[in-house]
């Protein structure tokens, strides 16, 4: 509860101050609701006895009372706005409570999706996006269960304090007793089950993370599922997930729920055995039913007390392991410019020099580039081919300033590139890659991605469609730039998914345009025009393009070929093809 702690805003810290003094009111009210009782049933089995006390000589003055009979009346309305109002608070509190433990809830869970997005990129190809998401949605819930459960535990402690201290001067030795015998039953059943619960907690931990890895890879694959039958496969590894799931959740379900009906027994069993000894004293009922009437009476608050307070505890047991899991996300660190308004972008009217560059994910791995010295000038078509895993779409991720260079350095117009000016760089840059993400919105809104609707700039996607030879399709259907793309596009040709990758590009008005092999998944005829596309785009643009195929770079002012062997050839065209 610490580490959470900290990381509430201050607004929240003061709204969990204000619910204290609303848990001291609550504890208060409590204590008069129960020490009511025992007048309330006093005059209703011997008037003339309360009556003659001292105490209650106060109130027959103010209201004039001449006969005990007259007190039945006024100690009722007593007994019963006590009640009302101890009612009245509790509901307030537990309204506050619960309102103020979704809302800090929901803080949590968008600290966690802002930090997680903040994260470089190393982190997010490193990372698992189910655990990620589990953590989020998921298990940020067992971070509200838990901050519920911490403050149950205040509450109930407050009030078993606060109960039991009345029920100590009605009678020291029934109610230490009970006290002590209750608090030795709860910890003897948080002793004996605290291993399975910790088991429970890392199996819904685990499993919850599998459950929805399942349902992501089953309904993110759903074309290859159908065709190859593959339903069973997918439907026996969520269930493999999710009983173990189901099971450790139940469980612990009903080790929470269970010590409660044995300790109501056992109350009630001891309030039985003290009535029948009081019936065996001389004063005989008279006395007894007052004296039992407020044991009862404060027994039905406190077990309860008793029974959350051990659930609350139990319950943050449960979700230990998750908390682990949220935690972790919740101390992502936080780049210094998440927190700063957004700087100018840094000088680019010359060029993009590569010097000494070289680069590999760490120690124990092989170089993926070495000592690449390139310059790349504004305006200037630059593309970048070679096999498979010889750091082509590396490199460029280096250039964009998602990768930090292992050696040598980015530099832009004689400005090098590090940790504090890099977000001021990728304002210039736009990536196209081979795999365009469509939201299942408007073409519009997938050409402004990220934009908010109301702030759409229509002539600007317009002419982002224009440019990327898009807007003649758009325009000849029914709805026009409104038309829904389906999800991830399935409404659109592979040609056209790219057209619109390369119009959000031009929508940022990005002014170095990065074609990370956008084409090699496209027939001939269709990445031809989409070449044409890209060809016909404003000559002051800077253009990077990844290729496997010679002849797709074939417009290229220079061609950059990356071997295995490390080595680098740099040259026209005309000189590729002699290699």
């Amino acid at each position: 509860m610490i580490r959470i702690w900290k990381h509430l805003s201050r607004r929240r810290k003061r709204q969990f101050y204000l619910l204290s003094i609303l848990m001291v009111l609550a504890s208060i009210t409590e204590v008069i609701s129960v020490g009511a009782v025992l007048p309330f049933l006093a005059v209703l089995t011997s008037p003339e006895q309360i009556y003659n006390h001292e105490l209650i000589q106060p109130l027959i003055q103010i209201l004039k009372l001449t006969e005990p009979s007259q007190l039945i009346l006024p100690l009722t309305i007593l007994f019963i706005a006590s009640a009302l109002l101890a009612g009245i608070i509790r509901l307030i509190l537990l309204y506050a409570m619960t309102k103020l433990s979704y809302a800090t809830g929901a803080d949590l869970s968008i600290s966690i999706y802002q930090r997680t997005l903040y994260q470089n990129y190393a982190t997010h190809v490193s990372s698992n996006s189910s655990q990620v998401i589990n953590g989020i949605i998921t298990k940020t819930n067992a971070v509200i269960s838990t901050i519920t459960s911490s403050l149950i535990i205040i509450i109930s402690i407050i009030l078993m304090i606060s109960i039991i201290g009345v029920l100590l001067t009605i009678d020291f030795k029934v109610a230490i007793t009970a006290s002590i015998g209750f608090v030795f039953l709860y910890w003897g059943v948080i002793f004996y089950t605290r291993k399975r619960i910790k088991e429970n907690s890392q199996t819904i931990a685990d499993e919850s993370t599998l459950m929805i890895k399942s349902l992501q890879e089953g309904l993110g694959g759903i074309r290859d599922v159908l065709i190859n039958g593959s339903q069973q496969f997918y439907c026996n590894i969520y269930r493999n997930a999710d009983q173990p799931f189901r099971l450790a959740s139940g469980n612990n379900t009903f080790i929470i729920g269970s010590p409660r009906f044995v300790v109501e027994a056992i109350g009630m069993s001891l309030i039985a055995v003290l009535a029948y000894i009081m019936t065996k004293q001389d004063e005989g009922m008279t006395t007894a039913i007052p004296i039992l009437g407020v044991l009862a009476f404060g027994a039905q608050r406190l077990l309860p007390a008793f029974q959350q307070l051990y659930a609350a505890y139990t319950g943050i047991q449960g979700h230990k392991a998750s908390i682990e899991d949220v935690m972790e996300l919740l101390e992502q660190p936080l780049p210094d410019y998440a927190s700063q308004p957004k700087s100018l972008p840094i000088r680019f009217e010359k060029e993009i020099v590569l010097k000494n560059l070289s680069f590999r994910y760490n120690k124990a791995e092989p170089w993926v580039v070495k000592n690449l010295n390139l310059t790349i000038p504004k305006g200037a078509r630059i593309g970048f081919m070679g096999e498979t895993g010889v750091g082509k779409s590396t490199l460029v991720d280096i250039i964009m300033g998602l990768l930090s260079p292992s050696e040598g350095e980015i530099i832009i117009d004689n400005e090098s590139i590090n940790d504090e000016n890099r977000r001021t760089w990728q304002v210039h840059i736009a990536h196209v890659p081979q795999s365009i993400y469509l939201s299942d919105n408007s073409i519009e809104e997938n050409i402004a991605f990220g934009i908010p609707t109301q702030k759409i700039n229509k002539k600007q996607v317009e002419s982002a469609a224009h440019q990327a030879r898009l807007a003649e399709l758009i325009e000849g259907w029914s709805e026009g730039y409104k038309v829904l793309v389906g999800e991830q596009g399935v409404r659109l040709s592979g040609g056209q998914r790219q057209r619109v990758g390369i119009a959000r590009a031009l929508y940022r008005k990005a002014n170095v345009l990065i074609f990370d092999e956008a084409t090699s998944a496209l027939d001939s005829e269709t990445e031809y025009a989409v070449m044409e596309a890209i060809e016909g785009l404003d000559k002051d643009l800077t253009v990077l393009i990844i290729a496997h195929r010679l002849t797709t770079l074939k417009d290229c002012d220079t061609i950059v070929r990356l071997n295995k062997d490390k080595t680098i050839h740099i040259g026209s065209y005309h000189e590729m093809v002699k290699l």
